[in-house]
C-alpha cells in the first residue's frame, strides 16, 4: 500500500526544505510542528545513529480550515493530524527526497462522506504543492 506522495528534487537538502515550506504555504498549509530527526537521533541515541539517518526533517503541515472540517466530522481524526511531510537528503548532496502523507489514508479509516471530502481537498492541495516543486526544480 502506498501511503505517501513522493518526488526527488534536484536541490540540496537546505534549499529543498525551504522550497517545500514555500510550496506548502502557497496551498494554505502552515508548519505547526518540526522534527529534526538527525538532531533527535544525535541527542537520544548517538552520533552514529544521527549519521545513519542523515539530514531528515518531518514537517507537520496543517491547513486550519481543512483540519476544522475534519475534526467537526470526526474529532478522533486529530490523531492523524497534521499532514506530515518529510524532506531528507538524497544519495548525493545535490538531491533531496520529499514525501507527503497521502490524506486519503484517512478515508480508509472512516466511512464519513465529510472526511472523504476533506481528504480529497487536502490531497489536491498537497499534490499541487509537490507539482509546484517539480516545476521549480
Amino acid at each position: 500500500m502506498t501511503y505517501t506522495h513522493h518526488l526527488t528534487l534536484d536541490q540540496p537538502y537546505g534549499q529543498a526544505v525551504e522550497s517545500v515550506r514555500a510550496a506548502l504555504s502557497e496551498q494554505g498549509f502552515g508548519i505547526i510542528t518540526e522534527i529534526d530527526m538527525r538532531a533527535t537521533f544525535e541527542k537520544k541515541l548517538d552520533a552514529d545513529a544521527a549519521e545513519e539517518i542523515g539530514d531528515y526533517i518531518i514537517l507537520g503541515a496543517c491547513n486550519p480550515s481543512l483540519a476544522r472540517r475534519a475534526l467537526a466530522a470526526e474529532p478522533q481524526l486529530g490523531a492523524l493530524l497534521p499532514c506530515n511531510v518529510i524532506v531528507r537528503a538524497g544519495a548525493d548532496d545535490g538531491h533531496s527526497i520529499v514525501e507527503a502523507m497521502d490524506p486519503k489514508v484517512m478515508v480508509q479509516l472512516s466511512d464519513s462522506d465529510h472526511v472523504r471530502a476533506v481528504a480529497d481537498d487536502a490531497d489536491t492541495r498537497l499534490r499541487a504543492a509537490l507539482a509546484s516543486l517539480r516545476r521549480t526544480d
